[in-house]
């Protein structure tokens, strides 16, 4: 029987240390997804922009609370002029904006404030995680959370007898609510995203470690296996090779 188009394989696991059940989408885990900044990314504006480097940075860094605003602030200070092109604004306004319900990181010239765009010396990027690769750490250190798990994502609930369910899934347009509509473009859908040469679960292990833990994440890999050992059922975009077009506005 053939599978729907959108279907997926998961697999479950118990915590090793916590009352808390793991299901883990293994059909992106396992998927060669990798991030093609500047190599084909078309941003996330109503129209393609590729020329504009701008990533997925357009709106700023949604930040996750006061330890991720104090790590980004932190990250900030130690940033020099040759590395950042708008550290002269980051000086005089500071990084961070905060709203009635939300803080951010601010925006210059519709963007981000840390990200450094065509013309720049250092190239076009996000200056925190350029000047990590410069040190040899991983981005996860430097970059605001959202940043540095985007596309993962881990949604969590807790049943009435206080036990935890962990999903751990890829991001899509619906999870920006009725702003992703308006995305002209959303990476997770895009064929040409899905060209790495290892499993998302390698190609992210600072980051799936950051977002889960290492015991989870060792017994995730056991597994599927070090290298991707494991066929799950492919990706959805994988089996229909077929991009999503949203008309612009």
């Amino acid at each position: 029987m053939k599978a729907p188009d959108d279907a997926r394989e998961w697999v479950s696991f118990e915590d090793p240390d916590e009352d808390r059940t793991w299901l883990v989408d293994v059909s992106f885990l396992a998927s060669p997804w990798r991030c093609i900044y500047g190599a084909g990314c078309q941003g996330v504006l109503t129209g393609p922009a590729p020329e504009l480097a701008l990533g997925c940075c357009s709106y700023g860094a949604h930040l996750t609370g006061e330890d991720d605003v104090r790590r980004v602030e932190e990250a900030a200070a130690g940033l020099t002029a040759e590395q950042w092109q708008h550290r002269g604004a980051g000086r005089r306004k500071g990084v961070i904006r905060r709203g009635k319900q939300e803080i951010t990181t601010r925006l210059v010239d519709d963007a981000c404030i840390f990200l450094n765009r065509p013309g720049f010396p250092a190239g076009p990027g996000c200056a925190l995680h350029q000047v990590a690769l410069e040190r040899g750490v991983s981005p996860v250190t430097l970059k605001p959370d959202v940043c540095w798990q985007l596309p993962l994502r881990l949604e969590e609930s807790t049943d009435s007898l206080g036990h935890v369910t962990s999903m751990l899934t890829q991001w899509d347009r619906r999870h920006w609510g009725p702003a992703g509509e308006e995305f002209h473009w959303w990476c997770t859908e895009a064929p040409e995203a899905f060209s790495g040469a290892v499993p998302v679960y390698v190609s992210m292990a600072d980051e799936l470690v950051a977002l889960v833990g290492r015991a989870v994440y060792a017994k995730m890999v056991a597994l599927l296996g070090p290298k991707g050992t494991v066929v799950p059922l492919p990706h959805p975009v994988l089996r229909t090779r077929a991009p999503t077009r949203r008309a612009t506005r």
